[in-house]
């Protein structure tokens, strides 16, 4: 059943962290790490603020800092650049108290100053960056984009080490500011006409050299504001596309980690010299089939159930994406802090499926349209495996093949659909995910089947003012669980990410946002890596 596969795969990962990814080992320094930047075949700039890639993203974490970092361990955002922050009762105003011992690689103190100059940079770039989005509720950034401001009214120095950032809504910053496009970046060093491919950060690792095409270098810097870290003296990211090019880096052992692909993964799990240290999490992507509620045999909730209960999530996980991706229990993936590990879904269930469709008065079925784009993982390909597990039911699906552009005129913007087949984005932030579906979010603002439940407004409401972190919790967890048994979405995977390690590399975490946006301060190697002295 759905509920005991995924106990089994998270026991299995914590066996993988006993070889590889926590170890009780003291870390060693020193050390190149060759690792892989696997999402493109190039970059396409070094300039964090101006970044629209997870490619780069991926090797300027390295370099840059923010006020947070994400602590995959944890689940949440951390202060980074800050020793404390205090909030207000409203949640409206934030006070940090900055770290006195950060330094940029060009060897000058962060300050204050720095910050406030990076943030009101990014304000008012056009065109505007990603980090915009993410600094949306920070007073004046409404009036910066409008070109009505030129610095953020919200934003204060208070002294060179306190900081107050204001809002005009109630969020919480910390998932706004732990994201690379809303990094501190020093202003003369920007100012330089190559910045973009020279960088000077205030990260773990300096940038060394960009070799087109080819691979990025870093190296330690010995300043870094956390005792004892980076351990390894570089790292080499090369620029890697092709699945089969870093399988054979990696058995060649030229590469330290890599990302594993769906085409390695069942042969990296057969393998007893890689099984052991590979690295799995379910990363916070939620693949699903959206019904539109105005058609009228879906928006009777006993239909959406047995919809859910009659396909073999497993089942097609196992034959059609390889294993590469954890059951969907709910909405949010099982590595959100507000996913309720007692939360039992949609088990497999084709009796009790039929008698929820005899129930609803559709004991002889009825016909369907499911639009989806020609994509294996989460469009056409997944609609033709649970096409004939809905017919035992009476579902007669219509297959929609559409292009993008087409998708997001039907069913991200007018609404004109039975039922979608994607893949949506469920965090890091439980509030904002769960709010996608508030009544009082529009069709254009993400709400695409216009989900309206008063108990599930109420309950995020309460969430939205509570300042007690367990009560909060508890709260978003209450309405995560109303959202599912209301079944407005068929609940299909989370995909599986994979990083697999040499034996002697550790430190590495599993993290849900992108499992490649690993913080390599924390990665180490032992003697026996075969560039454990090479620097």
């Amino acid at each position: 059943m759905k509920r005991g596969w995924l106990l089994i795969s998270v026991a299995a990962l914590f066996l993988v962290f006993g070889f590889s990814g926590v170890s009780a080992e003291t870390p060693r320094s020193g050390g190149t790490f060759n690792f892989v930047a696997p999402y493109g075949g190039d970059l396409v700039t070094l300039d964090g603020h101006q970044i629209r890639r997870t490619q780069d993203d991926i090797v300027m974490m390295q370099v840059n800092r923010g006020l947070y970092s994400w602590d995959a361990l944890k689940k949440k955002p951390v202060l980074e650049l800050a020793d404390d922050v205090k909030i207000s009762d409203d949640g409206l105003t934030y006070t940090f108290n900055i770290k006195k011992n950060v330094k940029f690689h060009n060897g000058r103190q962060m300050t204050v100053d720095d910050i406030i100059w990076s943030f009101n940079r990014i304000a008012t770039l056009k065109p505007s960056p990603h980090g915009v989005r993410f600094m949306k509720d920070i007073k004046g950034m409404q009036e910066c984009q409008d070109g009505k401001a030129e610095s953020l009214a919200g934003v204060t120095k208070i002294d060179d080490f306190t900081l107050q950032i204001e809002l005009v809504a109630r969020s919480n910053l910390a998932y706004a500011l732990f994201w690379q496009s809303t990094c501190v970046l020093p202003k003369e060093e920007v100012a330089r006409k190559d910045f973009a491919s020279n960088p000077i950060g205030l990260g773990p690792f300096k940038f060394v050299k960009w070799i087109k095409g080819s691979e990025v270098v870093l190296e330690k810097f010995d300043e870094f504001y956390k005792p004892g870290q980076p351990y390894l003296d570089k790292i080499v990211y090369k620029i890697m596309t092709e699945g089969a090019a870093r399988d054979l880096a990696f058995r060649a052992k030229e590469l330290d980690a890599t990302l594993v692909g769906a085409d390695q993964y069942l042969q990296y799990l057969k393998d007893p010299n890689i099984a052991p240290y590979m690295i799995e999490v379910a990363e916070m992507y939620t693949r699903h089939a959206g019904f539109n509620r105005q058609f009228k045999p879906l928006s009777d909730v006993r239909v959406r159930r047995a919809w859910n209960y009659a396909i073999d999530s497993d089942l097609i996980i196992k034959k059609f994406v390889k294993g590469k991706a954890f059951p969907a229990i709910g909405w949010l993936p099982t590595t959100s802090q507000a996913f309720d590990p007692e939360m039992k879904g949609y088990p497999y269930d084709l009796e009790k499926a039929k008698a929820l469709m005899k129930e609803a008065g559709y004991e002889d079925g009825f016909d369907v349209k499911v639009m989806a784009v020609n994509n294996k993982s989460y469009g056409t390909g997944i609609v033709q495996a649970f096409l004939p597990m809905l017919k035992k039911i009476g579902i007669n699906v219509i297959i929609e093949q559409v292009e993008g552009a087409v998708m997001t005129e039907k069913v991200y913007t007018s609404n004109d659909y039975e039922a979608y087949m994607s893949s949506f984005n469920t965090g890091p932030d439980d509030f904002e995910v769960l709010f996608r579906w508030h009544s009082k979010n529009p069709h254009a603002a993400g709400n695409y089947f216009e989900y309206n439940n008063p108990e599930y407004d109420a309950t995020l409401d309460k969430a939205l003012v509570e300042t007690d972190p367990d009560k909060k919790l508890a709260l978003l967890r209450q309405a995560h669980q109303i959202f599912v048994d209301d079944a407005p979405v068929w609940f299909f995977n989370y995909n599986k990410a994979i990083i697999a390690t040499q034996p002697w590399a550790h430190g590495f975490r599993p993290e849900p946002v992108e499992h490649m946006y690993q913080y390599m301060e924390n990665v180490w190697v032992e003697e026996s890596s075969p560039r454990a002295n090479m620097k």
